[in-house]
Order: C-alpha cells, then sequence, then structure tokens
C-alpha cells in the first residue's frame, strides 16, 4: 500500500541563493507521508549540485535533472514522478511554515476535498504581510458553480480574482491534476499557475478554502521583469492563455460572463506590461487608461511593483508625463531613469497634478488611497484606471485580438503594424 501521501513538487532555476532555506523547510515538516522532488530544469548555478547533495542525505527526495523548458514543464516533469495521492507545488525561492503539509492535508481528508485552498505570508526586504483569501469556507458543486467560478478570474472589481492564480498555496488531487496539467500546452509561459488552477476550478467538485497562512511567498527585487523586447510577442502569449480558459471554462460557465471576466483578465495584464499607455509609431497617445490625465502632467506614482517599474519604463522613452515622485511603502534601492523610489513621507510640499497608484488590485488599491487621504492628499488628484468593458473590448479588437482571444495581428494588419508600446 502506497504510504506517500503528498508529492511536493519543486521546479528549480537560479535560485541557488534560496534553494536551501526552501528544502530544510519542507524536510523539517510535522507532516512526515510525503515526498519530495525537486526538478532541476536545466539550472545555470550550483542548484543541481545542492539538489543532490539533499538528496544523498534523505531517502524521501527524488531529483529529475532536465534541460531548460521552463516552469510548465517542470510542474509537468514533477508530476508525472509522483508517487503521491495528493499533489503541493512550492517555488524553490520559497519556504513553509512547519505545519504546511500537515493542516493542507487535514483540510483535505476532513472535507473530502478536490482542491484545499489557503492563505499565506508576503516577505518583501524583510517584511512579511499576510494574504488571507476573501471566500472562505466548504463548497460542493453547486457551490463552486454558482459562487465560485462565475468570479473565480474576476470577482467584480478591478481587477481582483475571487480565486487566486497560486498553485502554492493549493493541494490537489493527483488523479485531477492528471488531467488537466498535461493539456495545458507548454508554449503557455505567461500565466501558467492560471491556467492549470482555473481549469482544475472545471473538474473540481468539493472545495475547501482556509484563511490559515502557512506558505511563505517572497518577492524578490530580481524576480521583477521591468520591461518587455517585443510587445506583439506579449499579446500573443497573453492569447495563448485566454483562449485556453476559455475553451476549457466554456462548458461550466455562460458566455457572457466568461467573456466578461476573460476581458478585464487581459485587459489587466495589457495594463501591467505596457505601463498602462500604448502608443502608435508617431509616438502618439493611442490609449490612456489613466483617466483625465494629460501629457506633460507633473505625477506621483506610487508602488515600486511590477506595475509601476513599466510605468516608470515606458515614461522614460517617451516622457508623457513629468513623473516627479516614485514612492512606495515598501521604498528600496531601486532607480529608473532619474526616479528613485522614496519613502510616501517625501511627498508633502511637494506640488503634483496627478498621483498613479499603480495596482490593479482594488483592495491593495482602496487601501492605499485611504492611506493617502489621511496624509491629506487632495483625492480629487489620485488618478482611476479607465474600466469600461466596451471601450476595452474596442481596445482589444483594435489590438487584434478575435472573440476568442486569439492575437492575430493579421487580422487587422495595418492598425497591428502601426500600433505598439514602446518596449525594450
Amino acid at each position: 500500500m502506497n504510504s506517500i501521501k503528498i508529492s511536493v513538487i519543486v521546479p528549480i532555476y537560479g535560485i541557488e541563493k534560496y534553494l536551501a532555506q526552501c528544502i530544510e523547510s519542507l524536510l523539517e515538516q510535522s507532516f512526515k507521508d510525503f515526498e519530495l522532488i525537486l526538478v532541476d530544469d536545466g539550472s545555470p548555478d550550483n542548484c543541481p549540485q545542492i539538489c543532490d547533495d539533499y538528496a544523498k542525505t534523505d531517502s524521501r527526495i527524488k531529483v529529475i535533472h532536465k534541460p531548460n523548458g521552463g516552469l510548465l514543464s517542470a510542474r509537468k516533469a514533477g508530476l508525472e514522478a509522483a508517487s503521491g495521492t495528493h499533489i503541493a507545488y512550492v517555488d524553490g525561492d520559497d519556504w513553509v511554515d512547519h505545519f504546511y503539509l500537515d493542516t493542507l492535508y487535514k483540510l483535505a481528508i476532513a472535507n473530502d476535498a478536490d482542491l484545499v485552498v489557503t492563505g499565506h505570508f508576503r516577505e518583501f526586504d524583510g517584511k512579511i504581510e499576510t494574504i488571507k483569501p476573501n471566500n472562505p469556507g466548504f463548497y460542493d458543486e453547486a457551490k463552486i458553480k454558482s459562487e465560485i467560478l462565475p468570479k473565480a478570474i474576476y470577482n467584480g472589481e478591478f481587477c481582483e480574482h475571487g480565486m487566486s492564480t497560486y498553485v502554492w498555496n493549493k493541494l490537489f488531487k493527483k488523479e485531477l491534476l492528471e488531467k488537466v496539467l498535461y493539456d495545458v500546452p507548454n508554449d503557455v509561459v505567461m500565466g501558467e499557475d492560471a491556467a492549470i488552477v482555473y481549469s482544475y476550478l472545471a473538474f473540481t467538485k468539493r472545495l475547501a478554502i482556509s484563511k490559515i497562512p502557512l506558505y511563505y511567498y517572497r518577492q524578490r527585487h530580481d524576480s521583477i521583469v521591468k520591461s518587455i523586447e517585443n510587445p506583439k510577442t506579449e499579446y500573443y502569449r497573453l492569447g495563448l492563455l485566454m483562449n485556453f480558459l476559455k475553451t476549457k471554462l466554456s462548458s461550466v460557465l455562460d458566455e457572457e460572463n466568461l467573456n466578461t471576466q476573460i476581458t478585464y483578465y487581459l485587459y489587466s495584464q495589457i495594463l501591467v506590461r505596457s505601463g498602462g499607455l500604448i502608443y502608435n509609431e508617431k509616438n502618439d497617445t493611442w490609449f490612456n487608461p489613466f483617466l483625465n490625465t494629460e501629457k506633460g502632467s507633473k505625477v506621483v506614482v506610487y508602488s515600486s511593483g511590477s506595475f509601476g517599474q513599466h510605468i516608470l519604463s515606458t515614461n522614460l522613452k517617451t516622457d508623457y508625463f513629468k513623473i516627479i515622485k516614485w514612492i512606495d511603502v515598501d521604498y528600496h534601492d531601486l532607480k529608473i531613469g532619474e526616479n528613485t523610489v522614496n519613502p510616501i513621507s517625501s511627498i508633502y510640499n511637494e506640488e503634483f497634478d496627478y498621483l498613479i497608484i499603480a495596482t490593479i488590485n482594488p483592495s491593495i488599491h482602496k487601501s492605499l488611497k485611504e492611506e493617502l487621504e489621511l496624509m491629506g492628499i487632495d483625492q480629487s488628484k489620485i488618478v482611476k484606471t479607465n474600466t469600461d468593458e466596451t471601450k476595452i473590448n474596442s481596445l482589444l479588437k483594435d489590438l487584434g485580438y478575435d472573440e476568442d482571444f486569439i492575437f492575430n495581428q493579421k487580422t487587422n494588419n495595418s492598425l497591428s503594424q502601426k500600433v505598439k508600446t514602446l518596449k525594450n
């Protein structure tokens, strides 16, 4: 009889600085009936040796060395080697609580759950923030279809997920995951986890969501991508993800709801990667999502995360705004152009026209806006984002997306040749 209850799969690439902490946190679990599968995805550093060294010390460890194929291929390779009835994924630069596996498994067994979701911790520059799901509880098949799936990708507030895209704060049943994971095309290299989680939901009949935080997600400065090489390549890759989601969820969601969810998800991802502003070949603004802002305005950008970095990078090339301050609670040594990240207090006595809160998460946006209000910041200067679905649909069509969210620049070749987001 198989005594392995959980197979923990760790995809590994270029994270030698953090890998030992990750492995140690798993080997020290209170739960013992698990195997640890370390998938070296052709890592060019010392990760392969670290994996082999640990495997010599603990019989629960399996090591897979494979040519670099990307995150999705590593997740698939780990699943193929898994012996457990349940699957947990852990990223190699993160770590977990001592009771991580024990809690996940008990939640699964107590609720006979096909999927378990928990809270997590976000670590950034030594500061730890607790993130909890908004909808804890048990859901049977009927409630999953009526309450979870219709709001999983987009819950009605731009742009917040009803179900997080992460695979690492979840426990899956292996037999169900095998029906999903291998169907995700290997060329889906953006939003791989979203493809897995949301399509898995279509097979889920019993769901347990707990607020208990068990996973430590490490947000690294060097893991945030500040620029993109080719906008059309990004649009194409996003289209692969969105088309996959539409195909997999069309049998469990009505078309109108599904299209709306995917439309807002796609729009949010385009905004983050473009830095918001989209230009034509003459460097004229073709689409500006920041309502009521004008070229040459004095702007403060709040947030040094991915969206904030993209806004700074885009503006560096186009000089659309005059960015006078870049601020964040988690301010750190980061510079783009002449702008460095500063503490929030640095905007006191600064004159500016607008303040852009660079997040697409409405809960975070609301919290930061309230914080600014307490500081006495004029609320009329805080920028709102264009979330008009009609205008968004028009934008997506003009960019080259069809009704199934496939990006095809030949559909409107003249426009697709003209429109570009100025990025490197």
